[in-house]
C-alpha cells in the first residue's frame, strides 16, 4: 500500500513553479468563461432577439429561445435600411478612403522610419499629439474650411482627409507602420540602392510587400471605422446614406415615435417597445454582418499580423 503523501496532494490543488494547480486553473478557467461571456453577451442576445416572432415577444414565457425562427423582423429591417442601395454607398464610403489612408499613411511611416531630416523628432512628437486631440474639437475648423471650398454633401470631406493621412485614426497607422520600418534591416534597402533603385521603388517594390502583416492590421481597422462612421456624415453630407446611418436614423424615428409611452408600462406600450427592439437588433445584425464576414475571412491573417506588426509591444 502506498504511503500518503500530502506534498502531491498539495501540489496537485496549489501546483508547484513548473506546473499550475487544480485551484489556479479552475480560477483561470472562471475569470476567462466569465470575460467570454460579458463580451458574447450582447452578441447573442443581438441574434437570439432578431428571430423572436410576434407572438414570441408578447409571450412573458418565451425569454432566450424563440418557439420558431422568424424571419420577418430581417425581411422589415432589409425594407427599412434599403439594404442593397445602402450597403453599395458604405462600400464605396469605407473600401476607397481606407486604401487611400493605407497608402498615405504607410509612405509618412516609410519617410519617418527611414529618412533623416531636421527635427524628426519633434514631428513624431506632433504625431503623436494630434492623436491625442479630441476629434469633437476640428469638427468645427473642418467644417468651415470644407465649407469655404464648397464640399459640403460630397465625397470629398471623406477622400481628402484619407489622402493627406488626416483619415479617422490616421496617427495609430502611421505608429504601425513606422515601427515596422524602424525595424527592417536597412541591408536591404542598400542592396536595392547598388542595383540603382530609388527610394519609392524601395517603399514599393521592397518595404510595402514586407509589410503585409501591417497592412492587413490597418486596412481591416480602416475599413470598419469608416464602415461604422456617422458623425461626420451627419455634419457633412446628409445625402450620403450608409448602412449605419440609416440604422441610426430608423433607431432615432421609433425612439421619436415610441419613445415616450405616458409613464405606461405593460400592454400596447411594451408590445411596441419589444417590437421595435427586434428590429432595431435585426437592422443592427444586417448592418454589422459584412464586418463581420470580413474578419473571418481574414481572421488568422488579422492575428498574425498582430503578432508582426508591432502593436503588441514586442
Amino acid at each position: 500500500m502506498k504511503k500518503f503523501d500530502p506534498n502531491r496532494i498539495r501540489q496537485f490543488f496549489l501546483g508547484s513553479k513548473e506546473h499550475r494547480g487544480f485551484v489556479g486553473t479552475l480560477c483561470l478557467y472562471f475569470v476567462l468563461i466569465a470575460l467570454g461571456f460579458i463580451y458574447l453577451y450582447p452578441i447573442l442576445y443581438m441574434v437570439v432577439n432578431s428571430f423572436f416572432s410576434p407572438e414570441d415577444l408578447v409571450d412573458p414565457s418565451v425569454t432566450w429561445i424563440p418557439t420558431r425562427l422568424y424571419f420577418g423582423n430581417f425581411v422589415q429591417a432589409y425594407e427599412t435600411l434599403v439594404f442593397l442601395k445602402s450597403f453599395l454607398t458604405s462600400l464605396y464610403m469605407s473600401v476607397i478612403p481606407s486604401l487611400l489612408q493605407l497608402i498615405a499613411t504607410s509612405l509618412v511611416g516609410f519617410g519617418l522610419a527611414r529618412f533623416e531630416f531636421p527635427l524628426k523628432k519633434l514631428w513624431l512628437v506632433l504625431v503623436i499629439a494630434v492623436f491625442m486631440i479630441p476629434t469633437n474639437v476640428m469638427s468645427i475648423p473642418r467644417y468651415a474650411m470644407f465649407y469655404r471650398f464648397g464640399m459640403l454633401e460630397t465625397v470629398f470631406p471623406f477622400y481628402l482627409p484619407a489622402i493627406l493621412g488626416q483619415g479617422i485614426r490616421s496617427t495609430i497607422f502611421i505608429l504601425v507602420f513606422y515601427s515596422f520600418f524602424n525595424s527592417y534591416p536597412l541591408s536591404f534597402d542598400e542592396a536595392a540602392e547598388l542595383d540603382g533603385a530609388g527610394k519609392f521603388k524601395i517603399y514599393r517594390k521592397i518595404a510595402m510587400p514586407a509589410a503585409s502583416g501591417a497592412i492587413v492590421l490597418c486596412l481591416l481597422f480602416s475599413f470598419v471605422w469608416y464602415w461604422n462612421e456617422t458623425t461626420d456624415l451627419n455634419l457633412f453630407s446628409s445625402n450620403i446614406k450608409t448602412l449605419p446611418k440609416r440604422l441610426q436614423e430608423f433607431n432615432q424615428m421609433f425612439s421619436q415615435l415610441y419613445g415616450d409611452s405616458g409613464g405606461e408600462t405593460g400592454g400596447v406600450a411594451d408590445t411596441v417597445n419589444r417590437t421595435n427592439e427586434a428590429l432595431q437588433l435585426a437592422g443592427t445584425l444586417l448592418s454589422i454582418l459584412p464586418t463581420v464576414i470580413l474578419y473571418l475571412i481574414l481572421q488568422k491573417q488579422f492575428v498574425e499580423s498582430v503578432e508582426r506588426s508591432g502593436i503588441t509591444g514586442e
